[in-house]
């Protein structure tokens, strides 16, 4: 169906928004040193962040800084931990296969031996797009164990730095009136038992965010369909937190 796919077929990389260190002139008026000066645990250079996904992670029909990664570096920021402008690698539609052959194609990627991290963290959330195209659960596991082993490769090894999201739940929304939402609902959680079986396995860390899509149905954009900042906001409240504690280990 036209609405999960990507009509252009291409990926789509953000590089327009800029992230100041400071946002606000006044915060250190606030604050008698910089959060990061005190915290010896903080680190001094810029971090990075590697995001793979679909139309999660591009963050379809919001803007570029609602995207959950563009969120969770400005909430990052605002504790004085700073990560450099996300590098993201997803697209409206893309199933399992067709993310590992843009993360094949994306140039920045091949600049890196495997052998020497290329990002401070990885995210990886993907799937939806499987379950909606009928796809069955054991390719699912296969790629998407592939894709995980990619991206702990990105992440130098540090199984710990790489964060997978699970699948949002597009059954409750809108966009979904007239279909089998339990249908739709109980794939959801097939895919996402596999996803989340592969990750315990590599022992990375895994954020169950389909709560938050099923808590508030409502919180989508105008094709009933996908999320809006508000969806967003828990997700990056969530990944944040994450970084923040393997940061102060």
């Amino acid at each position: 169906m036209h609405h999960l796919q990507n009509d252009a077929g291409i990926q789509f990389v953000n590089n327009d928004v800029k992230y100041p260190l400071i946002s606000f002139p006044f915060l250190f008026l606030l604050l008698p040193l910089s959060s990061a000066s005190q915290n010896t645990s903080m680190p001094a250079k810029e971090l990075t962040m590697l995001c793979l996904g679909d139309s999660y992670t591009i963050g379809e029909s919001v803007h570029e800084a609602d995207r959950f990664p563009n969120q969770a570096v400005l909430l990052l920021h605002s504790s004085g931990i700073f990560l450099a402008k996300p590098h993201i690698i997803a697209a409206t539609g893309w199933t399992t296969d067709e993310l590992m052959n843009a993360i094949q194609r994306d140039n920045l990627l091949r600049e890196y031996p495997s052998e020497r991290a290329a990002f401070d963290f990885v995210t990886l959330l993907i799937g939806v797009n499987n379950q909606y195209r009928s796809r069955d659960l054991e390719s699912y596991r296969k790629e998407f164990s592939g894709l995980l082993d990619l991206a702990i490769t990105y992440a130098g090894g540090k199984t710990n730095h790489v964060i997978v999201l699970s699948i949002p739940d597009w059954g409750v929304t809108a966009f979904a009136e007239g279909r089998d939402r339990k249908k739709i609902s109980l794939e959801i959680n097939q895919f996402n038992a596999v996803n989340k079986e592969e990750s315990r396995k590599r022992k990375v860390h895994y954020i169950d965010i389909t709560v938050y899509t099923r808590r508030h149905p409502e919180w989508v954009e105008a094709d009933g369909l996908h999320p809006d900042s508000r969806q967003y906001e828990p997700w990056a409240q969530e990944v944040k937190q994450v970084i923040m504690q393997e940061i102060r280990k």
